[in-house]
C-alpha cells in the first residue's frame, strides 16, 4: 500500500489514505450555521482521502468558540447538508467531529448558565470572547452522576442529525482537553464515583458514549480522536505507567465495538506507546504528528509506507493546499499557511489559497 492508493474506512471507500485533520477554523458566526462558505471550503479539499470536519458542537452548553458550527438546530442541519452535498459532488468523503468543549469554554460563549466537566476544577488561561475580549476561564460544574446520560445522549442526537443530513460519519473528540479528554486524566477526573480514580473508571464514560454513538448510526460511521500524554489545556499526563494504562484500558473497551478508526494525535507514532495501542485497536489507524510540526510529505509517505499508520491526519498543509494531494503525488511546491487567518475570518485565508496551475 501506499499514501496514494484507495482504501477502507469503516463503511466507506477513500480515494487515498490522506486525512484531513479537524482543525478550529471558525466561519459559521453567532448561529453556529455553516454557510456557503464552509461548504466551498470542504469541497475544495474533496480530493483528500479522509475529510473530518473542525470540531462541532452538540449542545448549547459543549459550544467552545465564537464562530464554531453546531449541530443542534434545523438551521444548522441544513447547512451541514450543504456541506456535504458539495463534498460528495467532487467525489470526496466527510466525516464530522463532534466535541463537548467542557471547560474549554465560558458562559458568554454558550449562553448557557454553566459549563461542565468531570470535576470542579477550572483550567488557566483565558476564553476568548466574541468581541474579541478575553476573559479567566470559569469553575466548571462538576456532572453528576446522573447527568452523564444526558451528555452522552447529546452526542447520539448530534450523531444521528449529522447522518440524516449526509454526512458519511462523526469522529468522537476525545483529545487536546476537552470533554471527553477530561475524563480520562486524574488532573481533570477527580471523581470518587464509577467514573473517576482508576484508568478503568476514568475511560468509562469515553467508551459508554462510544458504544452509545455506535448503537444508534453503526460502527462503521463512528471514528474516534485521542490525544495520549499530549499535555494541553491541563489536561496533564505525565506519568507514563497511568497514562498507558489509562488507553489501554479505553481502547480495550473500544476494541469490540469496530470502529470505523482511531485516530492519535502524538509527537512519536512510531513509539511503543501509540504502536501497542494500534494492536490492541485491531482496526484503520491514522496517526497525526504535526501538531508543534507541521506535517511533511516525506513523513506522510514514510508513515504509510513503514506501516505505522493506514491514514495520515495532515492540518496546515491541507488548509493552505486545498489540491495537497495532488501536490504531494507530483513533489509539487506547497502554499505556505497564512497563520493570522486560520481562526476565524472570511474567504482570505480560507476559501482563496491557490491550485497548482495546469
Amino acid at each position: 500500500m501506499s499514501l496514494f492508493s484507495p482504501t477502507t474506512v469503516g463503511d466507506v471507500d477513500v480515494r487515498n489514505r490522506v486525512s484531513l485533520a479537524p482543525m478550529t477554523r471558525l466561519r459559521s458566526g453567532a448561529d453556529g450555521v455553516p454557510g456557503p462558505l464552509v461548504a466551498k471550503y470542504y469541497a475544495q479539499r474533496a480530493g483528500i482521502g479522509l475529510l473530518v470536519t473542525e470540531g462541532v458542537y452538540p449542545s448549547a452548553e459543549s459550544r467552545g468558540y465564537a464562530g464554531q458550527p453546531g449541530i443542534v438546530t434545523e438551521a444548522q442541519s441544513a447547512g451541514w447538508a450543504k456541506v456535504a452535498d458539495a463534498v460528495h459532488a467532487e467525489g470526496g468523503t466527510i466525516f464530522m467531529q463532534l466535541m463537548n468543549s467542557g471547560r474549554v469554554s465560558h458562559t458568554d460563549i454558550t449562553g448557557t448558565d454553566r459549563i461542565v466537566a468531570p470535576s470542579a476544577i477550572a483550567i488557566e488561561g483565558e476564553a476568548h470572547l466574541a468581541d474579541g475580549s478575553k476573559v479567566p476561564f470559569p469553575v466548571p460544574h462538576a456532572l453528576e452522576t446522573s447527568e452523564l446520560a444526558t451528555v452522552r445522549d447529546e452526542f447520539v442526537a448530534a450523531a444521528r442529525r449529522a447522518v440524516d443530513a449526509g454526512i458519511d460519519g462523526v469522529e468522537l473528540h476525545s483529545a487536546n482537553g476537552y470533554l471527553l479528554h477530561e475524563f480520562l486524566s486524574p488532573a481533570s477526573n477527580q471523581r470518587t464515583d464509577e467514573y473517576g480514580g482508576s484508568p478503568e473508571a476514568r475511560a468509562r464514560f469515553v467508551i459508554e458514549v462510544a458504544q452509545a454513538v455506535v448503537a444508534e448510526i453503526g460502527a462503521g460511521r463512528v471514528g474516534i480522536r485521542i490525544s495520549p500524554a499530549h499535555n494541553i489545556q491541563d489536561v496533564r499526563e505525565k506519568d507514563e505507567a497511568e497514562t498507558r494504562a489509562t488507553y489501554e484500558a479505553l481502547v480495550a473497551g473500544l476494541a469490540p465495538l469496530g470502529l470505523a478508526y482511531l485516530s492519535v494525535l502524538h509527537a512519536d507514532p512510531a513509539g511503543d506507546l501509540i504502536q501497542d495501542l494500534r494492536r490492541a485497536f485491531g482496526g484503520t489507524f491514522i496517526v497525526n504528528s504535526g501538531f508543534t510540526n507541521v506535517t511533511t510529505r516525506e513523513e506522510a509517505v514514510s508513515a504509510v509506507d513503514g506501516d505505522i499508520a493506514d491514514l495520515v491526519a495532515v492540518g496546515r498543509p491541507a488548509i493552505a493546499n486545498p489540491d495537497l494531494v495532488t501536490r504531494w503525488e507530483q513533489a509539487a511546491s506547497e502554499n505556505p499557511v497564512d497563520q493570522a487567518t486560520v481562526y476565524g475570518g472570511g474567504e482570505h485565508g480560507y476559501t482563496d489559497y491557490p491550485f497548482l496551475q495546469n
